[in-house]
């Protein structure tokens, strides 16, 4: 444990999905957590933080099917992006679990088994409405407008063999816990959802398994079951800190658990909430002490999905902006209980306004100016006048004031904190006019003592700054020839060594944008994908399109096309190139299916095709028509095709 230690702090994000490639909307979890993990430790807690991916399940495995692969190599892939992502974004965490670990496997076999003996486990058959991508089953009373509560997405009648989990038994106790623990969820809206529309009206039980796919742990004692996502997935939190259920956990656990904080998305607080907490109490396990449910960061209003096309990755904006400037967008942007959002328009709005000018332009002019004035030599001659003592106060009061957010864990308001820090930086030069005051020889004290002063407020706000953007904190830490402080001496005021000499060439933190620029890289950035997922039609959870006239679908000429052969696309993640025979003539026409369909099995298929659009280049290829394809919300796509061997060049309509 630390030296002079706080305590203990273990924090956690939720395990990411191994469905695809993280987007900027999942990656906001993560540099929150770090944030909050970061400002712990600067605060002198020792701080473990934990993350890492869910690997198993149903839609796993179809992905994994559809992509000519097991499950295994998929997950993988997968998770090696997920772990990619979070480092290129310079979090800090102390552990990454994957679900697929021997270790948790196991761990997870034995609380099953346990759960089972104890009576919590019982096998029954469930007869319901099950949705694929969100792994549950619902009752019709459950359901609203028809679908899955949860995602909105269809549900297709299922029956099985499964074991539950006597959810029941544990209700009115949790309820008490919760009433009795007000802070346990935050913010108490997310309390008030859980109590009104699940505990309060009576839980059912919970299926905790499953026999129609076999991509998971398998149940000890009934192998051609395997356990259920959530009952595997949720107790990462205590397998990967060295939990055993027979008693004998590893010193990792019985220093951390219980977890001081969870940090999840919104969309899956009832399962944390409520599963997690009945899973630990049936386990005598301490429930964690906290639950935070963050709000969705919203790209153009709407939630991110890939199958909407309004899906931002991190790697592609750090390219752009950088780490840190990215790292600032998400913590600034995001409010403690609402949603955010984000676009390119902002992006540029807030680096111009926040971190070119009200940060970058401060470091630089006073950097410059201490060149200019005294060779880079920065003391402090304690000249005082107005404004001093309120610049010092105001100065010295903003850690305490982003300790305070920080403990509430409103992030953005504790970031807007410390950026009035620099506002005030930037108004004492205007108040001070150093310009002026190297005119007058007689002034030259105070215009040190005024240089100083600068330089120790940006002391103090780099290194307040080190939670949320690291790298740019450490770079102007460097510039002004300074070293990191003690959170707790970040109250006072005057401790950058008088005689210090700053950095002769002042490096610009963050240039200024141009929005034309920047939308042009934006649109060239995704301008393959863009033609790419043309090829594609989306069939679930699309915007109506407007109402279009019988003379308008009469331009459409569709008809039923022989592929004769096919190839992949090189250098290409998503299209096949196929020869298709329409009547007597052969076109050429990518398609985006890659990863749904092998190029080999293409040959043969009768597709409807639609043969009048305008050919277009793609990947360096004419495409001179589109097939027909299907596409729910999770990406599954099918190829659309008539049912009997009609003969090639048959008219749709």
């Amino acid at each position: 444990m630390c030296e002079n230690c706080k305590g203990k702090y273990y924090i956690t994000t939720a395990i990411a999905y191994t469905s695809g490639k993280p987007h900027i909307g999942n990656t906001y979890e993560i540099v929150l957590t770090d944030a909050i993990a970061r400002f712990k430790r600067e605060q002198g807690y020792d701080v473990y933080f934990q993350t890492g991916t869910d690997e198993h399940g149903q839609k796993i495995q179809e992905k994994a099917e559809s992509s000519g692969v097991t499950p295994k190599a998929y997950v993988d892939e997968k998770a090696a992006a997920v772990k990619d992502i979070w480092d290129l974004m310079d979090t800090s965490y102390s552990s990454f679990i994957r679900t697929t670990d021997e270790d948790h496997e196991k761990e997870v076999q034995k609380i099953f088994q346990k759960l089972y003996d104890q009576g919590d486990i019982y096998k029954s058959e469930y007869e319901g409405l099950y949705c694929t991508p969100c792994e549950s089953f619902w009752t019709e009373s459950q359901l609203v407008d028809g679908k899955c509560p949860d995602c909105g997405r269809e549900v297709k009648p299922a029956k099985e063999e499964a074991y539950f989990f006597k959810m029941s038994k544990y209700a009115d106790r949790l309820i008490k816990y919760m009433n009795e623990n007000p802070d346990f969820i935050y913010p108490v809206s997310r309390k008030n959802e859980m109590m009104n529309n699940f505990l309060l009206p009576g839980l059912q039980d919970l299926c905790v398994s499953r026999t129609t796919f076999t991509w998971g742990i398998k149940v000890p004692f009934d192998p051609k079951h395997v356990v259920y996502v959530w009952l595997d997935a949720l107790t990462n939190y205590i397998t990967k800190i060295g939990y055993h259920v027979d008693g004998n956990s590893e010193d990792l656990f019985n220093k951390n658990w219980p977890a001081d904080l969870h940090v999840i998305g919104k969309d899956i607080i009832r399962f944390h909430t409520i599963y997690w907490p009945i899973f630990l109490m049936a386990l005598d396990v301490p429930l964690p002490k906290k639950i935070f449910g963050h709000p969705w960061l919203l790209m153009n209003g709407g939630k991110m999905s890939k199958s909407k096309g309004n899906v931002m990755y991190a790697d592609d904006l750090v390219n752009i902006f950088g780490v840190d400037a990215v790292r600032f967008y998400l913590l600034h942007e995001m409010p403690f209980d609402n949603d955010g959002t984000i676009t390119w328009e902002l992006l540029v709005e807030r680096i111009n306004s926040e971190l070119a000018n009200t940060l970058g332009n401060l470091v630089n002019r006073t950097i410059s100016m201490s060149n200019k004035y005294f060779g880079g030599v920065v003391s402090d001659k304690g000249v005082a006048e107005d404004p001093d003592a309120e610049f010092k106060e105001t100065i010295t009061a903003i850690r305490d004031k982003v300790a305070g957010k920080m403990d509430k864990l409103h992030v953005a308001d504790a970031l807007n904190e410390l950026f009035n820090l620099f506002r005030r930086c930037n108004k004492y030069i205007d108040e001070t006019a150093p310009w002026v005051l190297a005119k007058d020889d007689a002034k030259k004290d105070r215009l040190s003592t005024v240089l100083y002063n600068l330089t120790e407020g940006i002391a103090i706000g780099a290194n307040l700054l080190r939670s949320f953007m690291p790298k740019t904190a450490e770079n102007i830490l460097k510039q002004i020839n300074d070293t990191a402080r003690s959170f707790d001496d970040l109250d006072k005021f005057g401790l950058y060594k008088s005689g210090n000499k700053v950095t002769e060439t002042p490096e610009i933190l963050f240039a200024r944008l141009d929005e034309k620029e920047i939308l042009a890289k934006a649109e060239e950035l995704y301008k393959g994908e863009k033609e790419e997922n043309k090829m594609e039609v989306q069939g679930v959870d699309v915007e109506k399109k407007p109402t279009i006239t019988f003379d308008d679908f009469e331009k459409l000429q569709m008809r039923v096309g022989l592929i004769l052969e096919c190839e992949e696309v090189p250098k290409s993640k998503k299209l096949l190139k196929s020869k298709v025979q329409i009547g007597n003539e052969t076109v050429q026409i990518l398609s985006g299916i890659k990863a749904w369909y092998k190029a080999e099995d293409m040959v043969g298929k009768r597709v409807m095709v639609l043969t009048n659009l305008e050919p277009r280049m793609i990947a360096g290829f004419e495409s001179q028509g589109m097939i027909l394809c299907a596409e729910d919300d999770e990406n599954h796509v099918v190829l659309m095709q008539p049912d009997t061997d009609i003969k090639p060049g048959s008219e749709i309509g």
